[in-house]
């Protein structure tokens, strides 16, 4: 008989650090994650949708005003498997309402959850989103996750359910005009997220 397989060493956030700068890194229950950045049309509609929610929800104007929207902020979270370990997750965009989160942190991260969370999916990000984020965002209390695909111009909508996790998705595509939670104050025209 041979000898018992070697467990896989676990990912630390030094790591994590270590991964070069033109990469998105990435620690989920103790495997890192390194991703390429994103491709033309992926950062197409992450800037779009940043700019479409930003005047209205960060700034106030033509709108309620009252959130932080970040592009690409780096979010801690306690790894559930790993006493003293994290989990570091990087959404492609994320919101706080100040009134949860009256100040940005001086860290380099976000140690409080977001109400809401953006992931743009792409072919090398689809399953980590899906798979591995997601569950991480309904542990840590995230309200809300939206998931775009700008190649099937999609959006798909998710709430939290508390004690369930994520309630069905509604999805919307191409040009649609629509109201979603949590920025149904106003009406979003996705054509605008797609590349043209």
């Amino acid at each position: 008989m041979g000898q018992p397989a070697e467990k896989p060493r676990r990912a630390t956030y030094a790591d994590l650090e270590a991964v070069p700068p033109n990469k998105v890194a990435e620690l989920i229950g103790g495997v890192l994650h390194v991703l390429p950045r994103p491709a033309p049309r992926h950062a197409r509609a992450a800037s779009s949708l940043g700019i479409e929610l930003g005047g209205p929800f960060d700034h106030g104007k033509n709108g309620p005003g009252g959130w932080w929207i970040l592009d690409e902020p780096e979010i801690h979270f306690p790894d559930p498997a790993a006493a003293g370990e994290i989990d570091a997750v990087v959404p492609d965009i994320a919101g706080w309402r100040r009134e949860r989160l009256p100040e940005l942190p001086e860290t380099a991260y976000f140690a409080l959850a977001p109400d809401w969370i953006c992931e743009v999916l792409s072919p090398s990000t689809e399953d980590v989103d899906r798979e591995e984020k997601m569950p991480v965002y309904a542990r840590e209390g995230v309200r809300h996750a939206w998931l775009v695909d700008p190649i099937q111009r999609t959006l798909e909508v998710f709430s939290l359910v508390p004690g369930e996790g994520w309630g069905p998705a509604a999805l919307y595509r191409d040009a649609a005009r629509v109201r979603v939670a949590p920025f149904d104050a106003i009406e979003l025209d996705l054509s605008v997220l797609w590349a043209k």
